[in-house]
């Protein structure tokens, strides 16, 4: 069986095959092996929890299809990677895109889920539908604090790759974004961003 590499990160190797995704932990040699062994183990364990969490709760994420101790095989999902696609689109197809990623996201945070690394990269369009991808960085929790930076990033991501039309981009994803408490996380995205703007 060939795997085809598709993309290798600080924390991982991404393989193809078929239409499955293989999701290998890297060891990191600075580590000493067995604390390494037990970081990557336990991230891999929490990143299969997620997304079990999450497919169950009806979230449009892909499907885990099995995991061991360093390894995930997960469901591929044929389609548009939106760091790649969103500027090519007509605004009226971006918008709607963009609405759509809003709900997504709010299912998420309803359900305590917090991504740490929502941006378009980590978007895939399929049919219409908005799926959310990749959690290897991600945890629960019910902080309004999580749950506003989460918004901080995937606006972050609007002003750096689709900075053309990042504010009506970031409109529509907030049309779309109505969790349970829609107020206080607005609130905190406000004094999260004046943090940032601070430290500059």
């Amino acid at each position: 069986m060939t795997k085809k590499l598709i993309n290798q990160g600080a924390e991982a190797k991404i393989f193809l095959y078929k239409n499955i995704i293989y999701k290998q932990r890297i060891k990191k040699s600075y580590r000493h092996p067995i604390i390494d062994e037990q970081i990557r183990v336990r991230r891999t364990r929490h990143e299969a929890k997620l997304l079990k969490k999450a497919y169950e709760s009806k979230i449009n994420v892909p499907k885990i299809l099995m995991s061991d101790k360093f390894n995930l095989e997960i469901e591929f999902l044929k389609g548009d990677k939106l760091s790649d696609t969103l500027n090519k689109y007509d605004d009226e197809k971006q918008f709607k895109v963009m609405q759509n990623l809003g709900k997504e996201t709010a299912k998420l945070h309803d359900d305590n889920i917090i991504h740490a690394d929502l941006t378009t990269s980590n978007v895939i369009l399929k049919e219409d539908k908005v799926f959310i991808i990749d959690f290897g960085l991600g945890f629960i929790s019910n902080k309004i604090e999580d749950k506003a930076v989460d918004l901080h990033l995937i606006k972050q991501a609007l002003i750096a790759k689709h900075f053309q039309n990042q504010e009506r981009l970031f409109k529509n994803f907030l049309k779309g974004y109505r969790p349970k408490e829609l107020n206080k996380i607005l609130e905190r995205l406000s004094a999260v961003e004046k943090r940032g703007r601070y430290r500059h």
